[in-house]
């Protein structure tokens, strides 16, 4: 144990150790006011065993003198290779596989300060095992982020911040009153297609709520999904083994616990759509969606979704959460945009600071070049880069949060 003002920290570099520490992180999350699904051991643990490859866990449990859980800094310890650097990354546990969003560090209210003292206290005793960290789609709202921001500006650790887009919708008490919020063709669209739809099929839509409808409907979500991706020349989320078998063991958890919500519609005993999404609380988090291509005409997804949508606001759901990505189609549903800070630390005078400064120097004449070249040149320059990329002149670790292929399809 290491000692920090007030506070101890444990070290749990193994899921044996985090099944025991289980009770008291649910406990923790029971008084931190801005806890999401992606901060739960339902949701971390089974990411581990499909991601965590030959990466370091380093769960940080904080503890007050009374030895009560007060905090949580759930990370993961990565080698990332950035040319011409190879470097030891701190990062938070989750992050690395365009899965995760809203990934935080949990803190018992009224603990923030001492918390954050104490963590930084920690890196820098163990500033031999790592060189640059990193701190991913962090709620804006975090507490723990923002006493973190404050903190590295006064000890003047070098850092880079940016945000990422995001954007949820305000359910309101009364799917009348949501129905108010939508433009009055969407309005009649519902309507429309759902006669339309009762009329040429037998139509079901339903809630996956038993384990024996789970394979199926899972597979429909993946063969959907798929499909779309497929035909626009990509690989597809559900390409990847790792991601099959990460929301097979994530569903199977949510499901005992009731906050699965994996939704299907189904044509003539055929399920043409599907959305995975889940509860924590009075929020919902939509991750997936897959719609039959032959069906696109009969607007499924959308149907689905308005389906959905209804279901949450009379189960009392106050927030729909579409996560990280651009609005675009997603205004529609009058969804509001928010954001996702990012951000990249170091220790001052270190190997990982020289490293954030070239990255920042970097990134500020490509910000240059981008406002001067012309837009041929600029492409130009931005295939050649791919290419390197690609073959080895740069490895680099993808990001949560950067999810092209999430929920991207209109509806």
């Amino acid at each position: 144990m290491d000692s920090g003002q007030n506070l101890t920290i444990s070290v749990h570099e193994s899921l044996e150790s985090l099944e025991r520490l289980r009770p008291e992180w649910d406990a923790l999350l029971d008084e931190y006011p801005y806890s999401t699904i992606f901060s739960t051991y339902e949701w971390l643990v089974p990411w581990w065993r499909a991601y965590g490859g030959e990466d370091r866990l380093l769960v940080l449990a904080f503890r007050d003198a009374s030895s009560a859980l007060v905090g949580l800094a759930p990370m993961a310890l990565t080698t990332q290779k950035s040319f011409p650097f190879r470097l030891r990354v701190l990062r938070l546990m989750g992050d690395g596989s365009h899965d995760s969003d809203n990934l935080d560090l949990p803190v018992k209210p009224g603990f923030e300060d001492k918390f954050v003292e104490s963590l930084l206290r920690f890196l820098e005793s163990e500033r031999n095992f790592w060189q640059a960290g990193e701190l991913n789609t962090m709620p804006a709202q975090s507490p723990s982020g923002n006493a973190l921001r404050r903190l590295f500006a006064r000890e003047r650790w070098v850092t880079i911040q940016k945000q990422s887009p995001a954007s949820a919708i305000a359910l309101p008490a009364t799917w009348e009153e949501y129905l108010g919020q939508l433009s009055s063709e969407d309005q009649k669209n519902l309507l429309r297609y759902a006669r339309r739809l009762d009329k040429r099929y037998t139509v079901q839509i339903y809630r996956c709520h038993a384990e024996s409808q789970l394979d199926r409907c899972l597979e429909a979500l993946f063969e959907h999904h798929q499909a779309r991706w497929e035909a626009a020349g990509q690989s597809g989320s559900f390409g990847s083994p790792e991601r099959r078998r990460f929301y097979n063991e994530l569903s199977r958890s949510l499901l005992a616990q009731n906050r699965l919500d994996l939704w299907v519609l189904e044509l003539d005993g055929t399920i043409a759509a599907a959305q995975f999404g889940f509860r924590f609380g009075r929020q919902f988090f939509q991750l997936q969606e897959g719609n039959d291509p032959a069906h696109a005409a009969d607007r499924v997804g959308f149907l689905l979704r308005g389906h959905v949508m209804k279901q949450l606001v009379a189960d009392g759901v106050r927030t729909y959460d579409f996560l990280g990505g651009e609005l675009g189609y997603k205004t529609r549903w009058n969804a509001q945009s928010s954001v996702y800070t990012d951000i990249r630390f170091a220790r001052p005078c270190s190997f990982g600071a020289v490293y954030l400064k070239c990255v920042q120097k970097a990134n500020q004449s490509k910000s240059s070049l981008r406002r001067h070249l012309p837009k041929a040149a600029w492409n130009a320059l931005h295939k050649v880069n791919l290419l390197i990329r690609r073959t080895g002149g740069q490895d680099q670790t993808p990001r949560a949060g950067s999810r092209p292929e999430k929920t991207d399809i209109p509806g």
